[in-house]
């Protein structure tokens, strides 16, 4: 019998949307309101859009469902997945695990700096006129940023250490939609500026002009593909590890679809809320992708509209919102992975990790100032732990799960997995055409334009 409890001392879900909310909040994460709305308006506005639902469709979906199917079947975690299927592909699991503990370990950095501006506008918002020079004399000093990225870690692992129910699913249904309501309430804020109209026509109007040229064209369409690899969170355990705490009478293809629809329409709300407030007041030219978009250029812009303190404090919150999701996710990786392999305890497994990736993470911090002169290959620590898992680990894989799943444990296993909830799995053939031959070439696209673009 399948459906007999094997490994519920691991924890479960109680409820799919309990489920549905703590993996959508592990793939909604900075990236959908750094990177996303730059992409979107710079390539295309409407057209990336475009391909990018595409993406969701042919690349998003079809990968996270073969892990989620991964996960359930085994109930382990990612290399205890791999290994009970097949001893010979373990390291697929591994690469996945340390990609996560990598992941963390900068991303937790990040999370410092978004505490210290809700910190910021809770006392006063005092940033000294040059949000650009306040930025970057903080992430280069030695302690504060240090502090509030351990106080981050600290968060993360409170949760995770609370168990699957009562800590992660928990987290999840305060956090994720109380992010939904706070981008909701700045994006109609800033749809509602004077001159936001312009944003919105750069972000939703499809604009030929980035895509006029075959090389033009090309570069775009990597652009939509890797923005949904990154978007999602793919190849870094987390699906596998969600997946594993799943009920077998859970409806997987609808999960998939709901958690896929929600990252999408963040990143979407997330456009909403940022191009037209940049557009309103400030300038086109200050559209950037990255920190700087978040930290310098969004504050300035709070700055010059009424009420500006307030949105700028709600707008922080639901940066925290995203970044915290998506950091108890890494965190459940790497600890299941101890809990499910070395069979340590729970509490054990958080506090031991959340410590190593704290401690590398005070290195990452510390490159941005102190040790900043410590280069891997010509880039400080935090971009170079950056490099290593979105151009490499990231991908790998991601292109091993494929063909792990494809070839070895087999689309018809992950297919009748599937179908445990009682539901008939229509896009079979579909779902097997996509990760046998459709996915992997996508991903070594994403693989290799990401090193040769480096």
């Amino acid at each position: 019998m399948s459906n007999k409890p094997k490994h519920h001392h691991r924890g479960q879900f109680t409820s799919s949307l309990g489920f549905i909310l703590a993996a959508a909040g592990s793939a909604i994460g900075l990236g959908n309101l750094w990177k996303f709305p730059y992409i979107a308006g710079n390539s295309g506005g409407g057209y990336f859009l475009l391909f990018y639902i595409a993406f969701v469709l042919v690349l998003g979906i079809p990968i996270t469902l073969a892990e989620m199917s991964l996960g359930r079947s085994t109930e382990l975690s990612a290399v205890g997945a791999y290994r009970k299927i097949n001893k010979n592909w373990t390291f697929v699991g591994g690469i996945g695990v340390l990609c996560a503990f990598v992941i963390l370990s900068y991303y937790s950095v990040v999370g410092g700096w978004v505490l210290k501006y809700i910190a910021a506008y809770l006392t006063g918002g005092q940033f000294g006129g040059d949000y650009g020079a306040y930025f970057d004399s903080f992430v280069a000093s030695p302690v504060e940023p240090v502090v509030w990225h351990l106080v981050f870690m600290a968060f993360c692992a409170l949760v995770v250490v609370g168990g699957v129910a009562k800590g992660i699913e928990k987290a999840s249904k305060i956090m994720l939609p109380a992010l939904f309501v706070l981008i909701v309430v700045v994006a109609v804020r800033a749809c509602t500026l004077p001159g936001a109209a312009e944003g919105l026509k750069f972000f939703f109007v499809p604009n030929a002009e980035p895509i006029n040229t075959p090389s033009k064209f090309i570069n775009v369409i990597v652009l939509a593909m890797g923005q949904v690899f990154f978007s999602l969170s793919l190849g870094m355990g987390i699906t596998i590890t969600y997946g594993s705490y799943l009920k077998k009478n859970d409806n997987m293809v609808k999960s998939t679809m709901l958690i896929t629809g929600l990252d999408s329409l963040i990143a979407v709300l997330a456009g909403m809320a940022i191009i037209p407030a940049v557009f309103a007041l400030s300038s086109r030219e200050n559209l950037t992708a990255g920190p700087g978009l978040i930290f310098k250029t969004l504050p300035a812009v709070f700055d010059s509209m009424p009420l500006g303190g307030v949105f700028g404090l709600l707008f922080f919150i639901l940066v925290f919102f995203a970044a915290a999701t998506s950091a108890i996710a890494l965190l459940e990786v790497v600890s299941a992975f101890l809990i499910d392999t070395l069979h340590w305890k729970r509490r054990t497994a958080t506090v031991s990790m959340a410590a190593a990736m704290a401690l590398i993470g005070v290195f990452a911090s510390l490159s941005m100032g102190a040790l900043s002169g410590f280069t891997i290959g010509g880039m400080n620590l935090f971009d170079a732990m950056g490099f290593l898992t979105d151009k490499i680990l990231m991908p790998v894989s991601a292109l091993l799960t494929c063909i792990f799943v494809g070839y070895v444990w087999g689309v018809d296993k992950a297919a009748e997995e599937v179908e445990q909830c009682g539901v008939a799995f229509r896009l079979r053939r579909a779902f097997a055409f996509c990760v046998r031959y459709l996915a992997p070439v996508l991903i070594l696209v994403i693989l290799v334009m990401g090193l040769v673009n480096q």
